[in-house]
């Protein structure tokens, strides 16, 4: 393509670029209120692009500069001070304390300049001296009773309290709000102080989009329509065949960002809107900055994002999984609060709350402090955790009854697809807990069977079927399959397969085992008491029993846990899962040969 036509292409989009400098020139709802600009913007006067998602302001009919808090709160701006990034706001009706139920900063991108605090009210119909109890809410009372609001952390045995009765709480509102009818908020994002600082104006490199980055630019300059047209007309000029063509592909690369984004944001807004009735805990980013300390501990990183370590309240541990923006249609998101926000199990981890801010999304979930079961099985060095039989049978058993809890005890069947030891949690005293659920599916209980349009989890622990339909339809006993690999990796302690293995009749673990689990000279048994040799044998052979090639000879995993909990000597050896042609090891035949499932 040649300069001229990437210049006559790109030269809609420059004037329409430096175009909107006029648009978003500062105003005002009247001379002497608040000046408006970036990151605000008068919905009344100046177009979307001109403002920060969040940030929308609007004169009413008293021209008051109005700013509306969730949920449906309005307060009067009366001073934006864009250096320290405040701003002061009042209730124009002089009665906030009525609409506190209905505020939550935590949705907004304001939040308390000072501290937060507990607030409970009391109603009393013989007031006390106001220095005794508290602060006293006009708006809230009448001739016969008086509206106190008392501190939480006060004692009640010191409080004056023979004519009051408790009517209400109120958790983390910002200080003085009983006390005056006006209070300071600020924002942390975008960081407009920066530009401020230097004397300059703030602007978005995406104000489409909640994109944090911010870029400064210098004063609008005043000046008529006349002069901006020659101005642009002149920079127009300077434009050359590469930066036309810069600017093409970054239209492109915001219209498809833009598109993607409102397609996600539809998605994400009905789930959240359907979920809601639940009531999660909904954080918003600058809570994650702050539970995270600003996401100081990395406690590891997998496909989906990676997870820190937190603080709720200074006080609870959690743990907390940033979601990649790559993966931008949100679905695992969606899938992890969906399937974990609504369960509960002593065996699956506990989501505490979730952030859907735009493309950031996070999950908070309770922190378990012994990591994940594949460090206690591979792991090498000081660091491990070892496990003996007895706590690797009780590990099992209990991924086997939170997976039974999936399938059979929620009110719609959870299919998990990527059960393995990453995804299995051992909490303080090593119990085991399900998490990552960024791949699961819901299903009906009645629903025989799953419909994919692609294979999902990890290899090396996908049921055949998965990969391919010649082996059967997709159902919950493909997570059957995936306990099973799990159950011989904790016997084994090693992958199910190894590539530094020359001899490839030696490389399939599983099938080790079955060749193996008979012999009297099996090298792994010969170190084990009897006691200790039945349990492997256990965990083995039920293992065996869930690997079966045709998902229909899978057991369930009710009856996986009733072989767990029984007598090893009530189990049977299951069919070779391994039909091929024979091969000698160690001097006897065995059935060796089959086709290998390599881990990536």
């Amino acid at each position: 393509m040649s300069p001229f036509v990437y210049f006559l292409l790109s030269l809609p989009l420059v004037v329409l670029v430096l175009g909107n400098d006029d648009d978003c020139m500062q105003t005002s709802c009247r001379d002497d209120g608040p000046i408006i600009r970036f990151p605000f913007r008068c919905k009344n006067q100046q177009p979307r692009h001109c403002g920060y998602p969040g940030f929308d302001l609007y004169c009413d009919h008293k021209n008051d500069t109005v700013l509306v808090l969730p949920f449906s709160v309005n307060v009067v701006v009366n001073e934006i001070n864009y250096v320290t990034q405040t701003i002061l706001v009042y209730d124009h009706e002089i009665c906030l304390p009525k609409k506190l139920h209905d505020l939550n900063l935590s949705a907004s991108p304001f939040h308390g300049k000072y501290y937060l605090y507990d607030y409970t009210l009391f109603n009393c119909s013989d007031p006390p001296r106001r220095d005794h109890l508290g602060n006293v809410i006009p708006c809230l009372g009448d001739s016969t009773y008086q509206i106190y609001a008392v501190d939480s952390e006060m004692p009640l045995d010191s409080l004056p309290l023979t004519s009051c009765t408790k009517t209400s709480e109120f958790k983390s509102v910002p200080g003085g709000i009983f006390r005056k009818s006006n209070f300071s908020l600020e924002w942390s994002e975008p960081a407009c102080s920066i530009c401020e600082d230097e004397g300059k104006r703030c602007s978005s490199f995406n104000s489409t989009t909640s994109d944090p980055h911010i870029r400064c630019l210098d004063q609008l300059p005043t000046t008529n329509h006349h002069g901006a047209g020659a101005r642009n007309i002149k920079l127009i000029e300077g434009f050359g065949s590469i930066i036309a063509a810069i600017i093409l592909a970054a239209f492109v690369y915001l219209y498809i960002r833009v598109r993607i984004y409102r397609e996600n944001q539809t998605m994400i807004g009905k789930f959240l809107r359907d979920y809601k009735a639940l009531k999660p805990s909904r954080f918003s980013y600058s809570d994650i900055k702050r539970i995270t300390r600003q996401f100081n501990e990395k406690l590891g990183e997998g496909g989906y994002g990676i997870v820190y370590k937190g603080k709720l309240n200074n006080e609870i541990d959690v743990a907390v999984k940033v979601l990649n923006n790559s993966n931008g249609n949100g679905e695992e998101f969606v899938n992890e609060v969906s399937t974990i926000g609504r369960i509960h199990h002593v065996n699956i981890v506990r989501l505490l709350g979730f952030c859907a801010d735009g493309f950031r999304r996070a999950l908070v979930y309770e922190f378990l402090p012994n990591g994940s079961l594949e460090k206690s099985i591979f792991q090498a060095g000081s660091n491990r955790i070892n496990l003996d039989w007895e706590k690797l049978k009780d590990i099992a058993l209990g991924v086997a009854k939170g997976i039974e809890y999936l399938h059979e005890g929620c009110d719609q069947q959870i299919l998990h697809f990527d059960i393995k030891p990453q995804n299995v949690l051992l909490d303080h005293n090593l119990n085991p807990k399900i998490c990552d659920f960024g791949l699961a599916k819901l299903c009906s209980k009645e629903q025989s069977a799953v419909t994919m349009t692609a294979a999902r989890g990890t290899m090396g622990y996908i049921a055949p079927e998965v990969v391919s339909r010649t082996f059967g339809r997709v159902s919950y006993k493909s997570d059957v399959y995936s306990f099973g690999m799990l159950l011989l990796e904790m016997v084994g302690g090693r992958k199910n397969e190894d590539r530094n293995v020359n001899n490839t009749s030696q490389v399939y673990f599983p099938q080790w085992i079955y060749n193996h689990i008979n012999v009297e000279d099996n090298p792994m048994w010969a170190p084990i008491d009897e006691e200790r040799n039945s349990i492997a044998r256990k965990l083995s052979i039920v293992g065996l029993w869930c690997i079966q090639w045709c998902p229909t000879d899978h057991p369930s995993m009710k009856v996986v846990v009733q072989m767990l909990e029984g007598e090893c000597d009530d189990l049977t050896m299951p069919p070779n899962p391994f039909p091929a042609t024979t091969h000698p090891i160690d001097g006897k035949h065995y059935q060796t040969q089959m086709s290998i499932i390599l881990e990536e």
